[in-house]
């Protein structure tokens, strides 16, 4: 069954997250994020929820990072949210944006110091030989910033996945769980059932 009209699944996934934030022992925010390379390879991998607004869902890595790189290529994106102990999923997707450097800023200024040097000192994704060299470059960029403030680093920023699809699954007893889609069509939201 299909209908449209006055339907919100931003409001809906607002309402469920509030709910998880109660009830998840940890990192309700913690979500797979999907993307794809420009051959169509896909990788999946967790990252935290920043801000879920009525554009989207706002996170923030390192732009030189696997996942920076292919969203460069396929700004394309999945993300899942399960919460276990609300016997719940949501399924998200969408194109992806940058966030300003408005944006960015505000939010690298808000982490905790520890963060901000770590974002210098690691070239995410790219090899090393050791934890050592880790290790080396965090106590070179503590020396370096001393007490002084730390500036977003040029190649650290956020993306924004632009939802044109949802699904909320809950579980049923004997495997019939429910399952809502929601889908944007010409600038308004659709709702189908669908079969467990």
């Amino acid at each position: 069954m299909v209908e449209s009209g006055e339907v919100n699944p931003q409001k809906k996934f607002k309402d469920w997250y509030e709910e998880a934030e109660k009830a998840e022992p940890g990192l309700a925010e913690a979500m797979t994020l999907a993307t794809v390379n420009a051959s169509g390879m896909p990788s999946a991998r967790m990252v935290l929820l920043k801000e879920a607004n009525d554009r989207g869902f706002v996170f923030y890595t390192n732009l030189d990072s696997k996942k920076g790189k292919e969203l460069a290529e396929n700004p394309k994106a999945a993300l899942v949210f399960h919460w276990k102990s609300l016997k719940r999923q949501v399924r998200i997707s969408g194109n992806v944006e940058p966030v300003s450097a408005e944006e960015a800023d505000a939010y690298f200024e808000s982490r905790p110091r520890g963060a901000q040097i770590g974002a210098w000192a690691s070239d995410q994704s790219k090899p090393m030989d050791g934890q050592f060299d880790l290790e080396k470059k965090v106590a070179l960029f503590t020396a370096k910033f001393g007490v002084s403030k730390i500036d977003r680093p040029p190649y650290w920023s956020g993306f924004c996945v632009i939802p044109s699809e949802f699904e909320f699954w809950e579980e049923r007893p004997f495997r019939l769980h429910r399952r809502i889609m929601y889908r944007i069509e010409n600038g308004e939201w659709s709702v189908t059932h669908l079969f467990p």
